[in-house]
């Protein structure tokens, strides 16, 4: 019985990771904004995007985007030979600065709509 449970529980937690790991960089893009004017997703003053709300493919478009903005910060950053921090913080800034009226960025741990 304890098998069976621990093979369920691996099952779901494969059910559960799998569409993540299956949606590439060009979909979240093309995800994004809709994520975003719906207000599943905000932007960070960390240089990432965060989960609003978690319906849909919310959680995936997050992971794929800020595993490309990691990966362009690292390069930014090993290119100046600067922290990796201080650029996150400064595409943060640049982001939640260039984000419309009407979507959520994250201000003193809250979500607020610009």
């Amino acid at each position: 019985m304890k098998r069976l449970i621990q093979l369920g529980a691996f099952v779901l937690a494969l059910a559960v990771a799998i569409p993540a790991l299956a949606m590439g960089l060009e979909e979240a893009k093309q995800k994004l904004d809709t994520a975003k004017q719906q207000g599943l997703v905000g932007e960070t003053p960390t240089g990432y995007l965060d989960v609003v709300r978690a319906e849909g493919d919310a959680q995936a478009v997050v992971k794929a985007i800020n595993q490309a903005r990691r990966d362009e910060y690292t390069r930014i950053a090993e290119k100046h030979d600067i922290p990796v921090t201080q650029v996150e913080t400064v595409a943060g800034q640049k982001a939640m600065e260039k984000t419309p009226a009407g979507q959520f960025v994250l201000i003193n741990g809250k979500w607020v709509k610009k």
